[in-house]
């Protein structure tokens, strides 16, 4: 799976990136459902394999968790460049990926919250902005929970992974009802991954 490294093709990687961090709310992880439809499913691109690896070594990662739009970045211009074998072109290649989806999920959503955020605080005592605001909670928790079933069901044998299913589920419920800190969590699910058992 690779795309031709043509200047169009990159032009369009940026772009579908540039409309998707004006989507990104709760975080450039809401977005992975679609970066996955676009990426995996339409273009051919990376393959299910690369995407799920790309989340899961970043959320694993110290750092904050928009380093997974870098990894998809690396591994298409790494497929772009012919993978691994094909050396400095392939090497090169892939930093422009991470430099162009990078950009791409960066700048339009760091313009906007810039200029929201500064609007918003001078006029927070307006109806619609604590509105907008209360209103956009159940928005963030929907795309989050997309994004969970998106990384669960790209395991579609579901008599060998129910317990992926299972640790999803109880990761969820964690979350939403307790204060545990999500590195023990992480840590757990690699724990288990380790032993095999997911």
């Amino acid at each position: 799976m690779s795309m031709d490294p043509t200047l169009s093709n990159w032009l369009e990687l940026f772009t579908h990136f540039a409309s998707l961090s004006l989507l990104a709310v709760g975080g450039a992880i809401t977005t992975a459902p679609d970066m996955h439809r676009y990426l995996v499913a339409q273009q051919g691109w990376l393959s299910d394999a690369q995407f799920s690896s790309s989340i899961a070594l970043s959320q694993a990662a110290p750092g904050p968790n928009v380093l997974f739009v870098a990894l998809l970045g690396w591994n298409v211009g790494l497929n772009a460049g012919g993978g691994p074998a094909a050396g400095a072109v392939a090497w090169g290649m892939a930093l422009l990926g991470v430099l162009v989806t990078m950009l791409a999920i960066m700048l339009p959503s760091s313009v906007l919250t810039y200029t929201a955020t500064r609007w918003a605080h001078r006029n927070r005592e307006l109806r619609a902005v604590r509105a907008f605001k209360t209103g956009m909670a159940p928005i963030v928790i929907a795309l989050l929970v997309a994004t969970g079933w998106l990384l669960s069901a790209a395991h579609n044998q579901p008599a060998r992974d129910w317990p992926l299913w299972a640790l999803t589920v109880v990761t969820t419920v964690l979350v939403w009802r307790t204060r545990l800190h999500m590195l023990w969590l992480i840590g757990a699910g690699a724990l288990l991954g380790a032993l095999g058992w997911v």
